[in-house]
């Protein structure tokens, strides 16, 4: 595997590949199962893959975690190696804005703006700036991004439909712990006693992805779902945000014949903050 640090060497590499397939996966490192499981769904896909391993300051708020995320290059180029990784691409901040913060920002609207843009204003804007321009640089075929962030996977694929960027969105299965809780770079976080009721945010969830596959019940009903799950939550020592029963389409409210919905939830235990989701239908 080789290591790349700059746009310029990064461009050469792709353009030395022009061909044979390309596919990129974009992380902010501190790798896990659910990263390398990614890199898996690329390899498939493309004779070529990409990992990107960039903490990108702007997606984070000004009261969350930029400063402590987890940054573990050296762990991670050696797991990346023995999965097989054809190029490691680890830019700089001033590599990746080198005037500062950009002037130019891309913001989905509408699909930015519910559940994790309500409570994190301005996250998603970074995110999509910052894919717009991984996928620029890299020019994939192909893109992989996991289903654990649904909202983000829903923006991405709007975003390349609103460019028609040539790249293919895949969303690949999220990654559990044997007890359920989606694998994610912020559980380590997660105190001992916090780690044991971590998995209630996912039961609550597939409690009532449960009651919709027995039959979509009516607006009143879903509200009422969603209020049990807060209210259970709660009593197990989280702080919820929400939990959102939505159309997996484009998360707007669920109506009579959607063909798929999806379970999302938000929730702390402590200082840490967790997501998941869960998928009723197609």
């Amino acid at each position: 595997m080789e290591t790349v640090e700059t746009i310029d060497a990064l461009r050469a590499r792709v353009r030395g590949w022009q061909g044979e397939g390309v596919a990129l996966v974009p992380t902010m490192g501190n790798l896990h199962a659910g990263h390398l499981s990614l890199l898996s769904a690329a390899q498939v896909r493309a004779a070529r893959s990409i990992v990107s391993v960039f903490v990108n300051p702007l997606q984070f708020g000004p009261h969350e975690d930029f400063a402590r995320y987890p940054r573990t290059l050296e762990r991670d180029t050696r797991a990346l190696a023995e999965a097989g990784c054809d190029l490691l691409f680890v830019p700089s901040v001033a590599e990746m804005y080198p005037l500062g913060p950009p002037a130019t920002r891309v913001q989905v609207q509408g699909l930015s703006e519910t559940l994790e843009g309500r409570f994190r204003p301005g996250h998603f804007d970074g995110v999509a700036t910052v894919v717009a321009k991984l996928l620029t640089l890299a020019a994939p075929d192909v893109a992989v991004f996991g289903e654990k962030d649904f909202q983000q996977l829903l923006i991405v694929r709007r975003l390349v439909a609103d460019l028609a960027l040539p790249v293919q969105i895949v969303g690949a299965p999220i990654v559990r712990d044997a007890d359920g809780l989606a694998l994610s770079s912020r559980n380590q976080y997660l105190s001992p006693a916090e780690r044991a009721v971590a998995p209630r945010l996912h039961r609550a969830l597939a409690d009532i992805a449960a009651a919709l596959r027995a039959g979509l019940p009516d607006a009143a009903a879903c509200a009422a779902l969603e209020q049990q799950a807060v209210r259970s939550l709660t009593q197990a020592g989280f702080r919820v945000d929400y939990v959102a029963i939505r159309d997996a389409t484009d998360l707007t409210e669920p109506r009579a014949g959607a063909p798929a919905l999806v379970v999302l939830g938000a929730a702390w235990l402590g200082g840490t903050r967790l997501i998941d989701n869960v998928r009723v239908g197609a």
